[in-house]
């Protein structure tokens, strides 16, 4: 029998946060509109086509990117593929679990994947080597190594980074032979960048890049995928209780200006 491991708040902690929330403050200082530290580092797997890790305090994600050659999907026979998996692992958090991937897993790598995708950060069509048989597929491989709230911003912006980073051999076609020239490497079509921004309603207010312990007792969260020019490319809502209107609508606002602030880390 496997038993899992809840985080169970003491109710006194709670209130406490949400009243000093409610007193316009948080429990690490920081102004609602406020992230914490954020450093990133591209090309930090050596052997890898492509890699970053990034720090959003003390979370820690690092991002692979391994490129191969595949079969593309039969509705989508000219373009290249993207797909993405996380790992939670144990070391992370006393509540991750070695095994098959959990709901939180899950979750995290479909958001992810849906940032990239939908934004179109990668023109896919320039992928197709032999429409209909042949094409380039990148994965995307998200390792958790410290996990102290908000992993959506901190996958999203590491992915991005790693992808910027890829780079694939050259190839040409031959007859029905596909020809691999490991000696000229070419950066992956980025077309677009795209990051996100998460937001946790703790007490009635909305506050940005949420720590786990604001995580642990929040009431709602979202989260806003938005590209390099403003317009939004992916969301996600999480958390128990409801997320009114005009919580989006200021959630969407803070994200313009937040989303130019992360983007200056990946130059």
């Amino acid at each position: 029998m496997v038993i899992k491991m809840v985080t169970i708040i003491p109710e006194i902690i709670k209130e406490s946060i949400f009243n000093i929330v409610k007193n316009g403050e948080r429990t690490d200082g920081r102004a609602f509109d406020e992230y914490r530290e954020i450093s990133l580092e591209i090309g930090f797997i050596n052997k890898a086509e492509g890699s970053a890790r990034v720090k959003i305090g003390n979370t820690q994600i690092v991002v692979g990117a391994k490129p191969q050659i595949g079969t593309p999907f039969p509705d989508t026979p000219n373009v290249g593929v993207l797909m993405t998996n996380s790992e939670l692992l144990p070391m992370a958090s006393p509540t991750f679990e070695s095994g098959p991937p959990d709901d939180r897993s899950v979750e995290l790598s479909r958001v992810t994947d849906r940032c990239m995708r939908e934004s179109k950060v990668i023109d896919l069509e320039k992928l197709a080597i032999i429409p209909g048989e042949k094409v380039w597929m990148i994965f995307l491989d998200l390792h958790i190594i410290d996990y102290d709230g908000n992993l959506f911003d901190a996958a999203v912006l590491g992915s991005m980074a790693a992808l910027m980073n890829t780079h694939i051999p050259e190839t040409s076609c031959e007859g029905d032979e596909v020809v691999i020239d490991y000696e000229k490497m070419i950066p992956l079509p980025i077309q677009d960048k795209a990051l996100m921004c998460t937001f946790a309603k703790i007490g009635g207010e909305i506050v940005i890049d949420p720590s786990l312990e604001e995580e642990d007792v929040l009431d709602a969260r979202i989260s806003i995928g938005m590209k390099e020019d403003g317009t939004i490319c992916a969301m996600q809502k999480g958390g128990s209780k409801p997320i009114t209107k005009d919580d989006v609508m200021k959630a969407i606002n803070i994200s313009k200006d937040k989303t130019k602030e992360l983007m200056e880390h990946l130059k």
